[in-house]
């Protein structure tokens, strides 16, 4: 089984929208959809239609997120890694145009609702990993090569 690296915040913030589904939307859903049930025709019912709908798209992000926690590995900020990038470090790169860009690298799981993450995966985090401040990365581009120089290196917070 392939192990999903998670942050430390990733892991948390997805232990708690499977705690917010069990425990709050899941039941007030379900109440709703009884309540529903109970008023008879359920084939003109758009009350029963919606919300069941609802709740099978509950379900599935549950059973997703369960499955996800069974090959989760939580990955904790190490002093160890200060001064070079890995999994969980913020970096900012710089061209010699002096343009710059900030991301964090992260899990494939935590990428999706924030611009400023990127996964492990792709070709700019992998370039960077192992690197220290001043090193330069190439990363092929569909424009062709590009060079960066890391400008910044952080573990604690968005730069």
């Amino acid at each position: 089984m392939n192990r999903k690296l998670l942050t430390a915040e990733g892991y948390q913030r997805l232990q708690d929208e499977l705690n917010h589904l069990v425990r709050k939307e899941r039941p007030e859903i379900t109440a709703i959809v009884s309540w529903a049930a109970s008023l008879g025709d359920r084939s003109e019912n758009a009350d029963y239609t919606y919300n069941k709908k609802k709740l099978r798209e509950i379900d599935r992000r549950i059973r997703y997120l369960t499955r996800l926690f069974e090959t989760a590995q939580k990955v904790e900020y190490h002093p160890q890694q200060d001064g070079k990038v890995y999994f969980g470090a913020w970096v900012e790169l710089e061209n010699d145009d002096g343009e710059t860009v900030k991301f964090r690298i992260v899990g494939d799981e935590e990428i999706y609702g924030n611009k400023n993450y990127i996964s492990l995966q792709s070709p700019m985090a992998k370039a960077c990993l192992g690197k220290s401040t001043d090193d330069e990365i190439q990363v092929q581009t569909p424009k062709g090569k590009i060079s960066w120089f890391i400008a910044q290196i952080n573990y604690h917070s968005d730069p």
